[in-house]
């Protein structure tokens, strides 16, 4: 039997992430701070962890997961919407949300999000 390809869906607000494990259906949340993002970064080994770009509320676990190594997909809410919508969902709470993220990664396998150097805004911050 093939393992299952793991992706980690997560809404951003400037308090908290909301997470969901597809397809394990592990939900949870953490503060977005320092210590909620170290205990959010867990030994999952999912092949991609996808955050909708929030307007730099995304940017401290952007960077916190890039330096673990850890393979991180900034999303354009734009396309996550389209997506959602195009499977009749319409997310009303960040629990839906990010299962819609975790389902837009499973579905649609984005390409992995990189920190370069030409990227000042995030590499700076990093």
């Amino acid at each position: 039997m093939e393992p299952q390809e793991i992706n980690v869906g997560i809404v951003t607000s400037s308090k908290q992430l909301d997470i969901y494990v597809r397809p394990t259906g592990q939900f949870f949340s953490v503060t977005n701070h320092k210590e909620g993002i170290k205990d959010a970064i867990q030994p999952l080994k999912p092949q991609r962890i996808l955050i909708e770009s929030t307007g730099r509320l995304e940017l401290e676990f952007v960077c916190a997961a890039h330096k673990a190594g850890l393979p991180i997909v900034v999303c354009n809410p734009a396309q996550v919407r389209n997506f959602a919508k195009s499977a009749g969902r319409l997310a009303k709470t960040g629990k839906l949300y990010a299962i819609d993220i975790a389902y837009f990664g499973e579905a649609m396998k984005p390409r992995l999000s990189s920190i370069k150097p030409e990227n000042s805004e995030i590499s700076v911050i990093c």
